[in-house]
Formats: structure tokens, C-alpha cells, sequence
């Protein structure tokens, strides 16, 4: 090598080398690459597809919440759909049954076909309402002068019933979205327990609603909880049909498209191995011995694999290689 080796890298030499790694990381990071964040743990019953049909179920809900609640307090009163997400029913079963100030519920199912008096069809889902929106939509029945702070520690009588004939609104209205089923109010209101037989790993579908008279500073929220194929069903979603292929179409298929792939093909002439502080010493006209023979064939890689062998040759004025062993195929050429 030209220049005399030096006892210590210099500042200078090391800070370029430290630019030159950084250099692609850097580079990567002003693409702004869009990343989403995913949770294994979050269902994904519907696909998006399917999500639009759900938030177009939850609009006819919303509009129709709203013509019942403005005839219910014989005025204006929006109802819209606020939010849809997935869960697991593990996450409501755990909740603790004797927390204070619990949500309020309201289960319901189809009408049953059956006569009168016959025993009560399953809980489809239910209209749950937390204490505020309970409190706000009893005061608001009541009116101002019986005014409720932000919660209820208890119902009478009175609120019960009222609060009943509010959530059974969106029991009529969602009754009034669908279009093959017709459901009903099943028991009273109760809190604490969730009023919906599940296992916990079952996935449930659950649709926010702000109801705001136009005097509200801010909506009061309710929900409603079912299971997500009973939601499909009921609500007309549509399954995406999805194309089977046996597997040797699908063999056919996968070898089709891995056919029309590109891949990197690096020829590698040699290697040998320096000390840092040759490399950083390295200089125009210097001469680097690799640790092979000018006869001895090139290797070339596929992702870094050994893939195949052949010699060195020019075509066009380019560099090329020839091959001459194709290690895939286990033979000459």
C-alpha cells in the first residue's frame, strides 16, 4: 500500500467511515415509508369490504335512532354512528359484574314465530348505555327541573321504565335496517353481568352511536354488541367469494408467477480480508489480491446463495460471464 501505516486511525478517516454506514439508513428513513401497526389479538371477522356494508347498516340504524328519539322528546334529536370495531368476548366477560356506576343493558332477539306466552328466544345482542348517557337521557325526559348530575347509583321505578322505552328505540330501529328480521326487547334493564351468552373467544361486533339533542355540548354515546355473524346475517352482508383451486392448479399458479420474478445475480470475482486501517488507508493505484487464480471459475450468487459457475468474457463492451456449471441443476452447460 502507498503511505506509511499509522499507529492510530485519525478522527478524520473515522468519521467518514461512520457517515458511509449511516448513509443508507439515512436515506431509507427520508422515504417516509407508510407502516400500519397490526394486533394479533384483534379480530378480523369482516374484511374491509364487508366493513363498509356494517357502517352502511349503522347509518340506516343511526337515521332511523334519530326519527324515533325526535318523536320519543317531541323535538330535534341526531343520532349518528359514532365508531365499528371488533372484539373478543373475553374482553366484556372480564370486566368486573360488581363494578359501581356499570354500564346499563338492554338485551334483545328475533320475535319468535311461536305463540304467545312461549319461552323467549336467545338474546340476538344488546343496546348497552353508560351511566351518563342513562343519566342524560332521563333527565332529559324528566326535564330540567329533575336533573341528574353525570351518573344514576340507582334506578326507580319511574327511570327504569323510561330508560327501557329509550334503548327499546334502537331495538325498533334496528329492526327497521333489516330486512328479513324483526327483533324485540328480551327482559328488563339490568347492569353488572353482560346479558349475552358467549364464549370468550367468540368475536362480537361492536357499533357506537351519539345520540345530541341540538342543545347538547356533546353527545352522549350508546352501543350495540352482537356477534359478528349474526350481524352478517341479519344485516345483509355480503360474503366475498373467494376462488378455490385444487392443489395442483395452485402449484401451477405459484410456479406461473415465481416464474416471472426477478431476481439479483451477483458475480463474485473473489475476497480476501484487510485490517481497518488498511481499508481506511487505501488509495488510487493501490492493489488488492484476492484469494483466487485468474483461470479459476467465477461464482455467481442468487440471494447470496451459490447458484452458479462460469468464466469471465466481454459482450457489447460490457463484462460477462459464461456459464459453465448450473449448481440447480446439478449438471454442465
Amino acid at each position: 500500500m502507498t503511505g506509511a501505516a499509522l499507529d492510530n486511525l485519525k478522527q478524520e478517516k473515522i468519521q467518514q467511515l461512520l457517515a458511509a454506514v449511516a448513509a443508507e439508513s439515512a436515506q431509507d428513513a427520508g422515504q417516509n415509508i407508510e407502516t400500519h401497526d397490526y394486533d394479533w389479538r384483534q379480530p378480523r371477522y369482516f374484511s374491509q369490504g364487508q366493513l363498509n356494508q356494517v357502517k352502511s347498516f349503522a347509518e340506516s340504524v343511526a337515521t332511523a335512532a334519530s326519527t324515533g328519539f325526535t318523536q320519543f322528546y317531541q323535538g330535534d334529536f341526531e343520532v349518528t354512528s359514532d365508531s365499528i370495531s371488533e372484539h373478543l368476548a373475553s374482553e366484556f366477560l372480564l370486566q368486573n359484574p360488581d363494578q359501581q356506576n356499570g354500564d346499563y343493558y338492554l338485551a334483545f332477539g328475533p320475535v319468535p314465530a311461536q305463540p304467545a306466552g312461549a319461552k323467549s328466544a336467545e338474546p340476538w345482542g344488546l343496546i348497552a348505555m353508560p351511566p351518563e348517557t342513562a343519566a342524560a337521557w332521563i333527565t332529559q325526559s324528566l326535564g330540567d327541573s329533575a336533573s341528574q348530575e353525570n351518573s344514576i347509583e340507582t334506578l326507580s321505578e319511574l327511570e327504569e321504565s323510561l330508560l327501557f322505552d329509550i334503548a327499546s328505540i334502537f331495538v325498533q330501529a334496528i329492526s327497521a335496517a333489516c330486512d328479513n328480521q324483526e327483533f324485540k326487547a328480551i327482559g328488563g334493564i339490568t347492569t353488572g353481568r353482560l346479558p349475552l351468552e358467549v364464549e370468550g373467544t367468540e368475536e362480537l361486533c361492536k357499533i357506537t352511536f351519539a345520540t345530541k339533542k341540538p342543545d347538547d355540548q356533546q353527545p352522549f354515546r350508546a352501543f350495540l354488541l352482537t356477534r359478528c355473524d349474526r350481524l352478517e346475517v341479519a344485516a345483509g352482508i355480503v360474503k366475498e367469494v373467494v376462488e378455490t383451486l385444487g392443489p395442483a392448479d395452485a402449484a401451477n399458479a405459484i410456479a406461473q408467477h415465481l416464474n416471472h420474478m426477478h431476481v439479483r445475480i451477483t458475480a463474485v470475482l473473489g475476497s480476501t480480508s484487510v485490517t481497518l486501517e488498511d481499508l481506511l488507508n487505501l488509495a488510487p493505484g493501490d492493489i488488492i489480491v484476492l484469494d483466487k487464480r485468474i483461470n479459476d471459475p467465477l461464482e455467481l450468487t442468487v440471494e447470496g446463495l451459490n447458484f452458479l459457475r462460469g468464466r469471465s468474457a466481454k459482450s457489447e463492451g460490457k463484462y460477462a460471464v459464461v456459464i459453465t456449471h448450473n449448481t440447480a441443476l446439478k449438471g454442465n452447460r
